[in-house]
């Protein structure tokens, strides 16, 4: 049941990205990009981030790892870095629910997050790179309760 959720969660952000994809140009995009859809790097997650206008994203992360999955969706507001092309910085306010195996406690829990980042699209290729910090704070879970600093990583997205 719970990848069947996770995979609607999915499924549903890309359809959003592919239909809005076409109105690229309802908005001046300075991002260069409005979807992208790839993974990340620690833990493993897919991600799929969606510009909803020049300075704000919507980004979606499903993780998978030893302990279990968690979903995460992070509001993120990006500012041009005026010295190098494609690059911006991010940051901004989110929430998570993670679903653990009985090896690690089981359980539900959820959690509020927070995100700070750099953004680079390649220029001239079809490719979004980033990295970021990624602290939260988890209530629910015998083993991970409270605040956890060490989530966050690398990210390699194909754009739409």
């Amino acid at each position: 049941m719970k990848k069947l959720v996770l995979l609607g969660f999915v499924v549903l952000l890309i359809s959003l990205g592919v239909a809005t994809a076409q109105n690229r140009t309802s908005f001046n995009s300075t991002s260069s990009y409005t979807t992208a859809v790839g993974v990340k790097f620690y833990p493993g997650a897919i991600s799929v981030k969606h510009f909803t206008n020049d300075n704000t994203a919507l980004e979606g992360l499903g993780y998978f790892w030893n302990k279990g999955v968690r979903i995460t969706g992070l509001y993120e507001i990006h500012g041009d870095i005026n010295a190098a092309d494609g690059l911006k910085w991010y940051m901004g306010p989110g929430a998570h629910v993670g679903f653990y195996g009985s090896k690690y406690g089981g359980g539900t829990s959820i959690g509020v997050d927070g995100v700070l980042g750099l953004d680079y699209k390649i220029v001239g290729a079809p490719i979004n790179l980033s990295v970021d910090w990624q602290p939260s704070f988890e209530f629910g879970s015998k083993d991970e309760n409270g605040f956890i600093g060490n989530w966050g990583g690398f990210s390699v997205r194909y754009t739409l």
